[in-house]
């Protein structure tokens, strides 16, 4: 039976390995590395670094792959995700069965396994199913506060993460002053009366590559816009989280 892997690489910093995760690439017979387009090629190569740099089992062997395209005409957008997780699970699958010898397999995965990521969704799919382990990562929430330096939450009060998409959908929720957005390709906080709203935010959060910016929505939104626009042109993909809090609670 195959033991599947998803190893958590932090935000892209291989500083940002732990001791575990580097046990755990070291155990493994095959590495799985996913490519997603000439335009996001420094995705595959920080995964190849990473191996690079603290893979010293010469049995290890990496095996590289393309990842599907979302299918954009679907207009069901859940129906559109899933249709999207098959895909990938079935390269996931073609790529394990291409490798018969692999007992032991693994996924480097950009920061948690468990936090806003798809890979244990998509892992839920594969036939036969293989057993199953996750091994932690450095979030980019953990990079964004201390970028910031930062506590996210006030003292003894709650925050809620969710993504771009629920904010610009249904506002502000309810019972709650501090937000952590994720997962928002299209700056969702431009919705939103920045009237007494801060924003701290980060790009490439944990990299080398990294920018933030932080102040009042009202004049960092439109700031903000113009780094990440810049930043996405120069680099060919973006990821970036922000935290909102209301200033006037």
């Amino acid at each position: 039976m195959m033991h599947l892997t998803l190893i958590g690489i932090g935000t892209g910093n291989p500083e940002h390995l732990t001791l575990q995760a580097i046990r755990a690439i070291n155990a493994q017979d095959l590495i799985l590395i996913p490519r997603k387009g000439a335009g996001k090629a420094d995705l595959a190569d920080l995964r190849r670094q990473i191996c690079a740099d603290v893979l010293t089992n010469p049995k290890t062997q990496l095996a590289e792959f393309d990842l599907p395209i979302r299918d954009p005409g679907t207009p069901d957008y859940r129906q559109r995700v899933n249709d999207w997780h098959d895909a990938i699970a079935l390269r996931w699958q073609g790529t394990l069965n291409a490798h018969p010898q692999a007992t032991r397999a693994a996924l480097l995965v950009w920061g948690d396994p468990s936090l806003y990521d798809s890979t244990l969704r998509i892992a839920a799919r594969l036939d036969p199913q293989p057993t199953l382990e996750v091994i932690p990562g450095i979030t980019s929430l953990q990079a964004l506060t201390a970028a910031h330096q930062i506590s996210i939450n006030e003292i003894g009060a709650p925050y809620l993460v969710t993504t771009g998409r629920r904010l610009r959908d249904a506002g502000w929720p309810t019972g709650v002053d501090t937000l952590a957005i994720m997962l928002d390709g299209d700056c969702a906080f431009q919705t939103l009366d920045p009237h007494d709203i801060h924003i701290w935010w980060g790009g490439y959060v944990g990299m080398k590559e990294q920018i933030t910016h932080a102040g009042p929505l009202e004049t960092a939104g439109p700031e903000i816009i113009e780094m990440r626009t810049k930043a996405r042109a120069d680099h060919g993909w973006i990821m970036d989280i922000y935290i909102l809090r209301r200033t006037s609670c």
